[in-house]
């Protein structure tokens, strides 16, 4: 019986939570990496995470690239002042991210991370 229960629950989970599992397994392999969840606001941080949603945002008189990323415990958005795009950013695209972790109304940022490409 338990391996029929276990199917079941493997075949009734979503898309999501699937996507969920398996972007925290690969995080977890990206040495010196925090999950999200557990990151220090107003400390240097290294976090990875999957490139959930990207948004060009006019900010007084310039532009603003901002990318939601996700390693399945929490959300992250990356802001890089003055761009408009990255090259090889694209919507799940894993990413490596370090920089100073901000918090503003319960909505974690990192302004202008360093990044790399997993």
């Amino acid at each position: 019986m338990g391996l029929l229960s276990r199917i079941f629950r493997r075949l009734a989970r979503t898309d999501e939570e699937v996507l969920a599992e398996e972007t925290l397994q690969w995080a977890s392999t990206v040495p010196g990496s925090a999950r999200m969840t557990e990151a220090t606001p107003r400390q240097h941080v290294k976090l990875a995470g999957v490139v959930e949603r990207i948004t060009v945002r006019p900010t007084q008189g310039f532009q603003s690239l901002e990318a939601v990323l996700s390693d399945g415990t929490g959300e992250v958005t990356a802001v890089w002042l003055g761009r408009t795009s990255i090259p090889g950013l694209v919507l799940g695209s894993r990413l490596v991210l370090e920089g100073v972790l901000g918090e503003d109304r319960g909505v974690r940022r990192l302004i202008n991370p360093s990044y790399d490409f997993a």
